[in-house]
């Protein structure tokens, strides 16, 4: 993967997430049959996060897909709302919903856009966005950068699946980059039916 990020540590949600610095990490992102939970397992099948969805509930306002560790400590909670259709995400410490424990929002860079563009703001920043994940035309394929850089941290591929198979993400993530992170802006690019998406 080209254009490696520079080599000081990028923690976002913990340094215990963050890539060694002598090798980027592979991860397998397995989204259930008919449900918004998820698998994330390394390439010699260990399972390293867990994502589980709320249910689905008559009326419900807003989702929430909470990433667990492999031994199902609550790491953060991904929210949305389900009667927007502009996509925006946020995503809190453990599994709270309180503005205090915010750790990034996650949102268009553009109401309408023909390449998805998304831009990711830290806390307390609502300026220029610390994080972009771009498509490339075919919407399968995503990259990562920092801020409105070239700078590539991670890869994001869409694996083609038949019909009733499971969705399946390949994501590559760079030395010294939490992948915590990169995993849960990789179960966003999945969005339930139940509001408009652009995915």
């Amino acid at each position: 993967m080209a254009n490696q990020p520079p080599p000081s540590t990028t923690a976002i949600i913990g340094p215990q997430y963050c890539a060694p610095a002598t090798h980027s990490i592979d991860l397998i992102v397995i989204r259930e049959k008919f449900s918004y939970n998820f698998t994330v397992k390394d390439l010699n099948d260990n399972v390293v996060f867990i994502v589980k969805s709320s249910p689905e509930v008559f009326l419900a306002t807003r989702e929430d897909r909470f990433l667990y560790d492999a031994n199902g400590n609550p790491i953060l909670n991904l929210r949305t709302s389900l009667l927007a259709a502009d996509d925006n995400w946020k995503a809190y410490r453990g599994e709270s919903k309180e503005p205090k424990d915010l750790i990034f929002t996650r949102m268009p860079s553009e109401y309408m856009q023909i390449r998805t563009k998304l831009n990711v703001f830290l806390a307390n920043n609502n300026e220029v966005c610390d994080f972009t994940v771009k498509a490339d035309f075919s919407g399968q394929s995503w990259k990562v950068l920092i801020g409105r850089s070239d700078n590539v941290i991670a890869q994001i591929n869409r694996k083609p699946r038949a019909l009733f198979s499971r969705e399946k993400f390949m994501v590559t993530v760079c030395p010294n980059i939490d992948y915590a992170f990169i995993v849960a802006l990789t179960v966003t690019l999945t969005s339930s039916t139940r509001k408009s998406s652009i995915f």
